[in-house]
Order: C-alpha cells, then structure tokens, then sequence
C-alpha cells in the first residue's frame, strides 16, 4: 500500500500521561489507583486527587511533552501545561467534573504561542499523508481508539484517543502512546498500515519547530 514510503523514524523522548510509565497496566485495570502513583507530585498537581483526575485525560499534553523536548530539550510538567491548555481554551472543565477537550484549535494556538511551535489542526488527515509529514521532520498528533495499545481487533470506534507519530515505514506508522504498557506498546510501536484505518478517526494535529522568541 505504501511501498514508495522512506523509513524515517525520530529519535523522541518517550512521556506516559502517568507519571510511572511501568504501572500504566495496574491503573488501567483498577488494581491501582492513579491518586496512588508514587510520582504523582511529579506531574506539577497540588494533590494526588487532582493528579488522578488530570492523569486519565492528558493523553494531549504527554504527546506535547515529547515534542518539546525532541524540538527544545524540555518537558514541563504534565498538569502544569493541562491547566495552561485549560486556561487557553483546550480544555473545558465543567462544575461537576466533565472534562471536554482536547479543543483542537485553541490548542494549537497555545502551541504556537506558548511554546514556538509550529501546529496545524488537520480534519480530514488522511493516514496516506502521514508518511511524508513524519519525513519533513513533522511530528503527528492523531486521534486513535485506546486498544490501539493491544491491536485489538474489534475496537468499538475510532478516535477518543491521542498518540504521537514519530515514525513511518513501508510496513507501518511508527507511535509513542502515552497510555501504551510498557515493553509493548509504549515506544516506537509500530502499527500495521492495514491495521491502523480500524483505529484512526482520520483528524489531528500536525506539529513542528518554529523559532522560538
């Protein structure tokens, strides 16, 4: 499908939207509360109750986080630049705690004010096109379904989700999953291209570096 596709994968820093990447598994099964992560203080929250409510919706803000430090060598803590995002319009928290966002396009402006970036909110983004983003140097914020962590092969929509192309190949788009297990499917994971329409919404943002001020 892609046999002209150019291996090109970055070399870019891995962040969970947990502040311990190796007990990702235990949260997601319950059988560890995220206000128990050790490093919850880590993540710029006043409290461990306010780390858990964040850590479960930030999925936006770790891929920002690696992007940053590929491009500018830092990563700010995760609630930190959440409620920075919230401040600008990415976020909308109501009174009895729903959570809308990521807000595409207030975030890509906070992106590229904020933090020097270069943001281009994409919807469609056909995956044809993701191989030659990743090529010209672009990392990709795409929308996918969260059991793109285990390739599950029935998900029940697409999207709700975000990760950060870092690489593509002939055979597959290659991601950082802020919410993938790790040995598995945290880094450079690589996702079949015939596996990945299944999981995909078909949007996101398409980030890169731009001089900073």
């Amino acid at each position: 499908m892609r046999e002209n596709t150019e291996a090109t994968v970055h070399q870019v820093p891995y962040y969970a939207q947990w502040e311990s990447p190796e007990l990702v598994p235990d949260i997601l099964a319950g059988t560890l509360q995220a206000a128990d992560d050790p490093r919850w203080e880590q993540s710029g929250a006043p409290s461990p109750e306010e780390y858990a409510y964040w850590s479960w919706r930030i999925c936006g803000m770790a891929c920002l986080r690696m992007a940053l430090d590929h491009w500018w060598g830092v990563a700010p803590p995760a609630v930190t630049l959440a409620e920075e995002a919230r401040a600008a319009g990415a976020y909308v928290r109501h009174p009895d705690g729903r959570l809308d966002g990521l807000v595409y396009a207030p975030f890509a402006e906070y992106a590229r004010e904020r933090w020097g970036l270069a943001a281009e909110v994409r919807s469609p983004l056909p995956a044809e096109e993701l191989p030659a983003l990743v090529a010209a140097g672009r990392l990709v914020m795409i929308s996918v379904h969260p059991s793109i962590r285990t390739l599950d092969p029935h998900p029940p929509r697409q999207g709700g989700h975000l990760v950060l192309a870092v690489g593509a190949t002939p055979q597959e788009l290659v991601i950082h999953n802020p919410s993938g297990f790790p040995d598995d499917s945290q880094r450079f994971v690589p996702v079949p291209w015939d596996e990945l329409p299944r999981f995909y919404a078909g949007r996101g943002i398409v980030l890169g570096p731009h001089e900073r001020a």
